[in-house]
């Protein structure tokens, strides 16, 4: 995890590769079937259509299953799904903004209000939480689609597509803008012909919280209970990713 962004989420675990990879696969999934019920088939006139097949695209999914959920969009089957946020407090005040994607509201609303008893935490009500989270526009970009690019340059160009701040990683750069600039930043890439491997709406805390290491560990244990669930599709939260916790991630 040697060059981890510093408001990301924690992306980590056991070597659950796969798993994580089919938990990408389905939020996708969801996305593009949402987008194609809302907006209607077509990418060109669709953007938010556009944005979840770039991301599918970005997450190495096969043609034929983002086809099938573009067509599942337009089938009587699609308008179940809903999108539904929660906000809470995990243990030691770690503030939680958990996003899911439901054919079953009183299912999600009992799985998530289990796990926040289980760990003692709070479930609070929508908003209680706007003070601790922007929503940030966030792009991320694999190094070798800039080729030859200079980055400094890179940055300056992108500052008139309301860029915010630039993270350099090891392999990836990560961009931020307001929530207003996101569609702004998304044309602006398009333009110079920049695909990303994935870009999305965050819950950025404005500020992070950091934990002794036992305490965060059990913060990460709440987190893997989440996203185990089929139904939540992200887990953001205010808890600092500390060296000392990365480290004892990389050991796993």
């Amino acid at each position: 995890m040697a060059g981890h962004s510093k408001w990301a989420n924690i992306k980590h675990r056991k070597g659950a590769q796969d798993a994580r990879r089919s938990k990408i696969f389905t939020r996708i999934i969801k996305e593009l079937t949402i987008a194609s019920r809302d907006g209607g088939p077509d990418p060109e006139t669709n953007p938010a259509l556009r944005l979840a097949i770039q991301n599918a695209k970005g997450a190495n999914m096969p043609k034929d299953t983002m086809e099938r959920a573009i067509k599942k969009g337009q089938g009587d089957d699609s308008g179940n799904l809903q999108s539904m946020t929660f906000e809470g407090y995990g243990p030691n005040g770690i503030a939680m903004f958990v996003e899911t994607t439901t054919d079953n509201q009183n299912r999600t609303v009992a799985s998530v209000r289990s796990i926040f008893n289980k760990f003692d935490g709070n479930l609070g009500t929508n908003g209680s939480l706007s003070f601790i989270f922007d929503a940030k526009g966030v792009f991320t970009i694999k190094k070798e689609e800039l080729g030859e690019r200079n980055l400094d340059e890179f940055e300056m160009e992108l500052i008139d597509g309301g860029l915010e701040v630039m993270e350099r990683l090891d392999d990836k750069v990560v961009l931020y803008t307001s929530f207003e600039d996101f569609g702004k930043m998304q044309s602006k890439l398009e333009e110079m012909k920049i695909e990303t491997e994935n870009a999305e709406i965050q819950r950025v805390p404005k500020i992070t919280n950091a934990l002794p290491l036992d305490q965060a560990q059990t913060i990460l244990k709440m987190i893997d209970k989440f996203e185990e669930d089929d139904d939540v599709n992200t887990v953001y939260h205010d808890m600092e990713l500390t060296d000392e916790l990365v480290a004892e991630l990389e050991k796993e």
